[in-house]
């Protein structure tokens, strides 16, 4: 489980989340929704370690990463939304590496992911390097680091730049992921594939948590029974451009 305590933070002294109270549940997939700006990218990069909160806490299954940075950071599958690999590691190295960080069996971890490439139709490409791969083949090269190392909990961006198919493979591992217990937090303007695949839903808006809950709940929120998560994100943008 994620948890997020009244969490503070941001850049340089300058707050960008302001009091954000939230949880993940095991087993359940959130969405993060919220307009540019809103503190999206900022609440995953307080999660990951990448930022430290001024105030407030951040705990995966009971463990902050102040009690044991390792151990918490163990316990993450992160997946950006722009693809980061090295030019000059191959794919299985590109793997290897990612296991030997966490500090994981290479061999087993192998064996694992070999399900995952051939679920994105890369088990007969671990011998090519990023440049000969797309933008789309590099973001399903972070998909599989990211789950190949069995995560408590998945942190996910915007999956832009991934084909139709692509996108149903990723839905399919999630729901998987899911029935396994685990945790997964995505933040996306995919709005209509978020809408059929999160439990929840998380609205930020200038750093502050604006409304949480199921779609049923966010519609009695925004007043509206029929709307669907895009209609309530351009009920947001109308109000902030009015």
């Amino acid at each position: 489980m994620l948890k997020l305590e009244k969490v503070t933070g941001g850049y340089a002294n300058i707050p960008v989340l302001k009091d954000v109270t939230f949880e993940v549940a095991d087993g359940e997939l959130v969405g993060l929704i919220g307009l540019n700006g809103a503190g999206k990218s900022t609440t995953i990069n307080e999660i990951i370690g990448l930022l430290t909160p001024y105030g407030g806490q951040i705990a995966i299954d009971g463990l902050t990463i102040q009690q044991d940075s390792a151990s918490y950071r163990q316990k993450i599958g992160y997946i950006p939304e722009t693809p980061s690999l090295y030019e000059e590691l191959t794919l299985r190295e590109h793997l290897e590496t990612v296991l030997m960080a966490y500090g994981l069996d290479v061999t087993e971890g192998m064996a694992r992911a070999d399900k995952y490439l051939k679920l994105f139709r890369l088990d007969e490409k671990l011998d090519w390097f990023p440049t000969q791969f797309s933008k789309g083949m590099k973001q399903k090269v972070m998909i599989i680091c990211a789950f190949i190392v069995n995560p408590s909990l998945s942190l996910l961006m915007n999956f832009l730049g991934l084909d139709p198919l692509a996108i149903s493979d990723l839905i399919e591992l999630l729901a998987e992921e899911k029935a396994k217990g685990k945790a997964i937090l995505m933040s996306t303007h995919v709005l209509d594939s978020a809408e059929k695949m999160c439990d929840r839903f998380v609205i930020l808006h200038h750093g502050q948590v604006l409304a949480q809950g199921t779609l049923e709940e966010l519609r009695q929120t925004f007043g509206d029974d029929s709307a669907s998560l895009n209609d309530i994100y351009m009920q947001l943008t109308k109000g902030e451009l009015s």
